[in-house]
């Protein structure tokens, strides 16, 4: 018997995955479960109880498929561990039943966009191939609907928790910088060694991108060379001798294999050096892929921006509304603020997750006038930062926020949604947080 915890996107996909398969199969959730995915058990005929594990710990368990919103010290999870019962991530379970080419991306910021990226260059390479994993719909529905011959995965670090066998040929790590802390006992390393999950099983034959500016990731590398079997394509901005893909008068240079890639900035739509950043993995991916060069400009000339992540929402009366509602630790928010080019109006707050603010303490002096707290508690970003605006406040609703920000800010000023914390103190989840900024930018 597989016992599925947690009947959300991942569970219930994992659930039907095995049903198709004809594996036995129990979904448990300690909540209630939502209404279309108890429809969707109870139209495939798969057993499940909520609001409680009482018959999940009475089954004879081969093996576990965990949530990721589950935490591994939740109590359930801990006294299966107990019965020395495997524990396992929907992507290990969906690994189990594909034979595909898997591109792996993973790190604390960035991942959305670069997998994103990366398949619609893919795309238009005319390449069969899907997205799944943290990103939309989950790896285990995507291969029970129809497999493909290529999958881009974006990966948490929950998802790469419970990997065993999980391979992917090209793995990518986009940045490193603490995040999910109270996860990972207040122990940065733990989450660092989670991400790094990601290329824990690759060979010679397989292939690692990564950002050689980023210092935790150099620094693992470096500690554990003796482990790491992959061939290394590192990317930088900087020109260094390691780097396969770089910024050169204002071009990606790319060259793997004696393959050259030579591609122009000047077009591209998404503002940053992160994005800059997140562009350098897409085109290493496609280079080492030989996709022909004008498919992959085109493919990064016409993206468009991931909602949610520095989305610009309207201009009103020469303000700019921008939502990045995704921004849910303070590296995010790093990014999203050294973007801003104009005095900015900063909405932050939320469910804090060990956070340091003191990274954040130049960008604020130089480029924030005002900061608007929305959150259930803002003691922490209150002390932080009041020092360093003119004007500092608190609101409870997106409402307030959106009013307060149309109110202080000027022309040419900015009003960035850029929480750096966790939605769920007043929202669903970081999508609930930024289409109701969206939706009350429109009724101003």
């Amino acid at each position: 018997m597989i016992l599925v915890l947690g009947s959300g996107e991942s569970g219930v996909g994992s659930a039907l995955l095995a049903k198709s398969k004809g594996l036995p199969v129990f979904v448990s959730d300690s909540s209630l479960i939502k209404k279309v995915y108890k429809e969707l058990l109870i139209k495939n005929e798969i057993n499940f109880e909520e609001k409680g594990h009482l018959h999940a710990t009475t089954l004879d368990i081969d093996y576990v498929i965990k949530s990721p919103g589950i935490p591994d010290s939740s109590e359930i999870v801990q006294q299966l561990i107990n019965k020395n019962i495997q524990v396992i991530s929907e992507i290990e379970f969906a690994y189990k039943f594909i034979n595909a080419k898997i591109i792996g991306v993973t790190g604390s910021n960035g991942k959305t966009t670069t997998s994103s990226l990366i398949y619609e260059i893919l795309i238009n390479a005319e390449f069969d191939v899907d997205i799944a994993g943290n990103i939309g719909t989950s790896f285990a529905t995507k291969i029970n609907d129809k497999q493909k011959k290529n999958y881009v995965l974006e990966l948490s670090s929950f998802q790469l928790d419970g990997i065993v066998k999980f391979n992917p040929h090209i793995a990518v790590m986009t940045s490193l910088s603490p995040d999910h802390l109270d996860r990972y006992e207040d122990n940065y390393e733990n989450y660092i060694n989670s991400k790094f999950n990601i290329i824990k099983n690759q060979t010679a034959a397989d292939y690692f991108i990564y950002d050689s500016e980023d210092l935790q990731i150099i620094k693992f590398i470096k500690n554990n060379s003796e482990k790491i079997k992959s061939t290394l394509l590192p990317f930088s901005i900087s020109k260094t001798h390691e780097s396969v893909t770089y910024i050169e008068d204002k071009n990606i240079i790319s060259i793997i294999n004696k393959k050259k890639l030579i591609m122009p900035t000047n077009n591209f739509p998404l503002i940053g050096t992160h994005n800059l950043k997140n562009a350098m993995a897409a085109t290493t991916v496609a280079n080492l892929l030989k996709i022909r060069k004008d498919t992959i400009r085109k493919s990064l000339e016409h993206f468009q921006a991931v909602e949610h992540r520095l989305e610009h929402v309207l201009k009103i009366n020469k303000v700019n509304y921008i939502n990045d509602s995704k921004a849910t630790n303070v590296n995010a928010a790093y990014y999203a603020l050294d973007s801003m080019e104009s005095s900015t109006v900063w909405i932050v707050g939320g469910i804090d997750k060990g956070n340091k603010y003191e990274e954040l303490f130049s960008l604020v002096n130089e480029k924030v006038k005002a900061i608007i707290c929305l959150g259930k508690d803002n003691k922490k970003i209150i002390e932080n930062f009041e020092n360093l605006v003119e004007y500092i406040t608190e609101v409870k609703t997106m409402s307030e926020a959106v009013k307060e920000a149309y109110a202080i800010a000027k022309s040419n000023d900015s009003v960035l949604l850029s929480p750096a914390c966790a939605s769920f103190d007043l929202f669903k989840n970081y999508e609930d947080r930024g289409r109701q900024f969206k939706a009350e930018v429109r009724k101003l």
